[in-house]
């Protein structure tokens, strides 16, 4: 159980990086972008292909990064300077990138046509690098030994993965608390609330639309290159169904957590991602469910995340209803009761 858990956190680190993208675009911008689907595998694809070229992770990774705001800003420039419907412009980009990534992991074959797929099983990436270091430093024994005293059994080979990626969370979720406070992430947040009142205000709206756009795919991307190293792979149909797993990280973080200020809201996506990853993690324990049922399991999670908050408040708002009612009550018993005594005792 504790290894099972322990995976689903290590996993939900890294998707929380695509979360915190989806919720720039879906819940600041109001966009609903579909183009994570593709950016997400962009991410995947020229990190796999860079390393397999003998490029360093890093700058592996931060190409990626670079693709996937360029495939976000099309999706913008599509949707702001094409006119063409938010969601159609987001489909379109999505398509379009499939054929893009194809032809992306093809640049590691001979004939440079398109390739589904890149093992990465002895290439370097960012976690072997950190590892090296990581296991020269004897953490992993200590913690380890103290988790057999408890009487934890199956401990994971190491920590240092999660160590790295909650630190590369933590970063990046201080960078986009940052950018949302700057005047350009209040005018995307303006944008997002109500677009033309910040146009009355003689800001560009096309170009906010564009950078935010292209600063949401860009984490996403980032994710999907993280994914591909920590896999091990880089597959064409790892983006499959990948905007709903952000919406559930995003609507289950948002439920538990709540949405009171930027800071609380970042930290509520983050950790509806990891809960996100546990719970699925958990439904695959399930004898009669097997990994097939990913999809199915993701959906159920979504429902049950959009339909029990509403639930929820309702008995809340029954509840304080019923408190208030009962309070009225009180007060006119008293009211009441005052009313007798002073007629009791006044004189004929």
């Amino acid at each position: 159980m504790f290894f099972a858990v322990f995976g689903s956190v290590e996993q939900g680190i890294i998707y929380a990086i695509m979360a915190l993208g989806v919720y720039i675009s879906f819940r600041v911008l109001d966009f609903p972008d579909l183009t994570v689907d593709g950016s997400f595998v962009t991410g995947a694809a020229v990190a796999a292909t860079m390393i397999i070229l003998g490029y360093h992770p890093v700058v592996a990774t931060a190409l990626a990064v670079i693709i996937g705001f360029l495939a976000g800003c099309v999706t913008g420039l599509l949707h702001t300077k094409g006119k063409i419907n938010a969601l159609l412009s987001g489909i379109l980009m999505m398509i379009a990138l499939y054929s893009i990534n194809l032809r992306i992991m093809g640049l590691t074959s001979e004939n440079s046509i398109g390739r589904p797929n890149i093992p990465l099983l002895n290439a370097e990436s960012i976690f072997n690098q950190f590892l090296s270091f990581w296991g020269s430093l004897g953490i992993d024994s200590t913690v380890n030994n103290f988790l057999s005293i408890l009487g934890v059994q199956y401990l994971p080979a190491t920590w240092g993965t999660m160590f790295l990626m909650t630190l590369i969370v933590l970063l990046i979720k201080l960078v986009v608390d940052w950018f949302l406070k700057t005047e350009v992430g209040l005018a995307i947040r303006a944008t997002g609330d109500n677009k033309r009142m910040i146009r009355s205000l003689s800001a560009n709206t096309d170009t906010l639309i564009i950078v935010g756009l292209g600063f949401s795919n860009a984490l996403v991307a980032f994710s999907g290159a993280l994914i591909a190293q920590y896999g091990k792979f880089a597959d064409i149909g790892l983006g499959i169904g990948m905007i709903i797993i952000g919406l559930a990280s995003v609507i289950i973080g948002e439920a538990i957590f709540g949405t009171k200020t930027i800071v609380r809201t970042t930290f509520a996506v983050i950790a509806g991602a990891i809960i996100y990853r546990i719970v699925l993690g958990m439904a695959l324990r399930v004898d009669f469910l097997d990994t097939g049922d990913m999809k199915l399991i993701t959906a159920v999670i979504v429902i049950c995340a959009l339909i029990l908050p509403q639930y929820i408040e309702k008995r809340r708002e029954r509840s304080r209803k019923a408190k208030r009612h009962a309070e009225r009550l009180v007060q006119y018993h008293s009211l009441s009761k005052g009313g007798a005594t002073v007629a009791e005792t006044r004189p004929d």
